[in-house]
C-alpha cells in the first residue's frame, strides 16, 4: 500500500512540522484523512486510490490472445477550504504510468511527468453560484464528469473515449436553482482548448463550453447522479437530463483537448474549429439504473488531414447501459456502444460497435469493489475480420 503510506507520511509531516492542526479524523473507510487548523481557518482532506487491472484481448479472426496487467490508476487527492468555507480547492495527482505518460503531447509539454489532473480553486460568490479557476474537468458528458472511481463497468464507454472534452485550464461558473421540485444546473466555461498540463503558448483560440442539467423529480440521494449504480437505492424514481455544447476555436488536436496534434509537412500545427454536442440521461430507482449518452463532433474544415494522415475525430456515437444492484451489493449490468464516422468527412474514427456484460461486487460502495466485464467488439464493415473479445478484471480501493 505504497500510495497510502505516502499519504500518511504527508499527514505526519503536516502535524509534526507545523503543529497547526486542531483535529485529525478518519471517520470511516473511503472518507480520507481530515485535518482542521487550530483556528478553523482551513482544512485538508487527503485520500488515495488504486485500480489494478488485467485485460485479456482475443482476436476471433487470427486466434491471437494478448494479456496486459497494470496499475491502471493510482491517485492522490487533496481538498478542503482556505480562510473561509466559501473558498474551496481540489488537487488530484496521478502516479501510475497510464496516468502520467502521453507521448502525443511531447511537443507542447515541458517533459516532466504529467501528474497534475486537478488544481482548481472554487469560490462561492452567492448561494448556489460559484466560480472555478484552474485545471479540472470541463462540464462535458455525464460519464466523464462521474469519477473513474465510481463507474458501473471497469471503464467508461467508447463514446466517452472518442468524444469527451476532458480536462482543461480556465474559468467555470456553476449555478444551481430550483423551480418547485425541479432542480436546474447551468454551467459555463472558457478554457485554453488544448487540454491539461500544456505549458506552451495557446494554439488558436479558446474553448467555450455550456452545459445544463435538469432534474425534474428532484435531487438524487447523496448526489447519486454523479456516481454509477444505484448504491443509494432510491426510494422514489429519480432522473436527470444533461445537454452540453462545446466550441473549440482553432483546435489542433484530434479531439480538441485530447489526441495527437495535427502537423503539416513543415512542422506547423494545423487548425480547425471543432463543435461538439452531447446529451445524456441517468435514471435510478430501487437498485435499478440506466445511463444513456449521445455525442456528435464536426470540424469547420471537414476534410483536413495532416502530414501523417491524421484527422479530427468527426462523427456520431451513442451508448446505453442498465444495471441492477441486488441486496447482497452484487450488480449485473449490460451496455451497448455504437461509433459512426461522418460520411464525406476525414475522420480518425472507425465504424464499430461493442456489447458489454459486467459484474460487480461492492464491499464499501465504490471505495472497495471488484469488477469484471466481457466485451464483444467488431468493426462495422463488409466482413467480420476485426471481431474480438475482451475480458477485464479490476479491483478498486480508496481510503
Amino acid at each position: 500500500m505504497k500510495i497510502r503510506a505516502l499519504s500518511l507520511l504527508i499527514a505526519f509531516i503536516l502535524v509534526t512540522t507545523f503543529g497547526i492542526t486542531q483535529s485529525l479524523t478518519y471517520d470511516s473507510w473511503g472518507k480520507g484523512l481530515n485535518f482542521t487548523t487550530a483556528d478553523s481557518s482551513g482544512s485538508v482532506r487527503m485520500s488515495a486510490r488504486i485500480q489494478n487491472l488485467v485485460v485479456i484481448d482475443h482476436s476471433l479472426a487470427s486466434g491471437k490472445t494478448d494479456v496486459n496487467a497494470m496499475t491502471r490508476r493510482a491517485r492522490l487527492k487533496f481538498d478542503g477550504y482556505a480562510l473561509t468555507p466559501k473558498l474551496t480547492y481540489k488537487i488530484e495527482l496521478g502516479l501510475s504510468n497510464r496516468d502520467i505518460s502521453n507521448s502525443q503531447e511531447a511537443a507542447l509539454v515541458s517533459g516532466a511527468p504529467r501528474i497534475i489532473y486537478d488544481a482548481v480553486l472554487k469560490y462561492q460568490v452567492a448561494k448556489g453560484t460559484s466560480i472555478w479557476f484552474g485545471q479540472t474537468k470541463l462540464p462535458g458528458n455525464r460519464e466523464r464528469v462521474i469519477s473513474s472511481q465510481k463507474l458501473q463497468f471497469v471503464d467508461r464507454s467508447q463514446v466517452n473515449s472518442r468524444f469527451n472534452i476532458d480536462r482543461d485550464f480556465g474559468f467555470q461558473i456553476h449555478n444551481e436553482f430550483s423551480v418547485g421540485n425541479v432542480v436546474v444546473r447551468p454551467i459555463l466555461s472558457i478554457s485554453t482548448g488544448e487540454g491539461r498540463n500544456i505549458t506552451a503558448t495557446n494554439i488558436g483560440g479558446f474553448d467555450y463550453t455550456g452545459r445544463i442539467e435538469v432534474l425534474p423529480l428532484g435531487s438524487f440521494t447523496k448526489g447519486g447522479d454523479y456516481f454509477s449504480s444505484d448504491l443509494a437505492r432510491e426510494e422514489t424514481p429519480k432522473i436527470a437530463f444533461g445537454f452540453t455544447a462545446d466550441y473549440n476555436e482553432g483546435a489542433s488536436r484530434q479531439g480538441g483537448q485530447l489526441g495527437n496534434f495535427l502537423i503539416d509537412s513543415a512542422g506547423d500545427y494545423l487548425q480547425s474549429n471543432l463543435t461538439t454536442f452531447m446529451a445524456d440521461m441517468i435514471f435510478k430507482y430501487s437498485g435499478f439504473s440506466i445511463l444513456i449518452e449521445a455525442a456528435h463532433r464536426e470540424a469547420s474544415d471537414p476534410k483536413l488531414v495532416d502530414a501523417f494522415g491524421r484527422s479530427f475525430g468527426q462523427g456520431f456515437a451513442y451508448s446505453g447501459q442498465a444495471g441492477y444492484l441486488f441486496k447482497s451489493n452484487a450488480e449485473i449490468a449490460a451496455r451497448y456502444t455504437r461509433i459512426a464516422k461522418m460520411a464525406g468527412h476525414a475522420s480518425s474514427l472507425s465504424n464499430s460497435e461493442q456489447y458489454t456484460l459486467g459484474l460487480s461486487r461492492y464491499f464499501k460502495g465504490h471505495n472497495l469493489k471488484v469488477q469484471t466485464d466481457l466485451t464483444y467488439d467488431r468493426a462495422l464493415s463488409t466482413t467480420f475480420a476485426n471481431e474480438g473479445l475482451m475480458v477485464r478484471f479490476q479491483t478498486e480501493l480508496s481510503f
